[in-house]
């Protein structure tokens, strides 16, 4: 089985890079992120036509979470039953006996603003309530858009974002908690090239000098993380006309 993250950065203006990199990626399973939808005007019948099921969860200009299957789409959940939530950020699915979690975590703007705060009980509350779903479901992947780079390596200038939001020392704990959980960074079961990023800003050529972050993850329960054979950021869609400023990460499931 692959399966794939994407933060799309509105589905409306995205929806033909979606369809064209499906059709060279059919992927078994695709979470999107920033589909900045309601849900009267989310385009079923177009992946529907593509061969994917579709389940989501939408608000007009932003956030926004869909999960697309090749496979029947069982008991989704909207939304942290622990965290009230006005913002569509969270949308659960059982797919082929697992449990999908797509979520959006906020940006938090600042490490000193009301935002980073938001941020801090969003994710307490996430680690709340993924541990009771690690506890019905054994076969539980995370994928999302998690706007937080785990690591130095995972920046293009540590020195320049010490510090700022997407690596503070919270939002790195925050992480490191995840993992306590049994969850397991799929792209860092393997060897991979330096400097792999899945975010670059538009503004001063950030992604023609790669000044990127990986802020974008696969987290896997131990059960699937033992058989995950590979995980890859596919920069391909990044160099469209009009791109998505994230990129997808695909790992695969043997």
């Amino acid at each position: 089985m692959k399966i794939a993250t994407w933060n799309v950065n509105s589905l409306k203006v995205r929806l033909p890079h979606l369809l064209r990199w499906l059709e060279t990626n059919p992927v078994d399973v695709l979470c999107l992120q920033e589909t900045k939808l309601t849900d009267d005007k989310f385009p079923v019948a177009d992946i529907n036509a593509a061969g994917y099921q579709v389940a989501f969860s939408g608000q007009k200009t932003y956030n926004g979470v869909a999960i697309l299957s090749r496979f029947p789409i069982v008991d989704v959940v909207k939304n942290n039953p622990h965290f009230e939530d006005e913002q569509q950020r969270i949308i659960a699915a059982t797919i082929e006996g697992v449990r999908f979690v797509c979520a959006y975590i906020p940006n938090g703007q600042a490490v000193d603003s009301d935002k980073y705060v938001y941020k801090m009980a969003w994710l307490d509350a996430l680690h709340t309530w993924l541990g009771e779903e690690l506890r019905q479901h054994p076969r539980l992947a995370l994928l999302g858009d998690y706007n937080i780079a785990p690591e130095d390596r995972d920046v293009h200038d540590p020195v320049e974002w010490e510090g700022k939001i997407h690596c503070s020392e919270r939002e790195r704990a925050a992480m490191i908690a995840l993992g306590g959980l049994g969850l397991v960074d799929s792209f860092r079961l393997f060897e991979q090239p330096e400097k792999q990023y899945s975010w670059w800003d538009y503004r001063m050529m950030g992604f023609r000098r790669n000044r990127g972050l990986r802020i974008d993850h696969i987290l896997l329960s131990p059960e699937l993380a033992q058989r995950c054979t590979g995980c890859v950021i596919d920069r391909e869609p990044r160099k469209w006309e009009q791109p998505s400023d994230h990129t997808p990460v695909i790992a695969t499931i043997d």
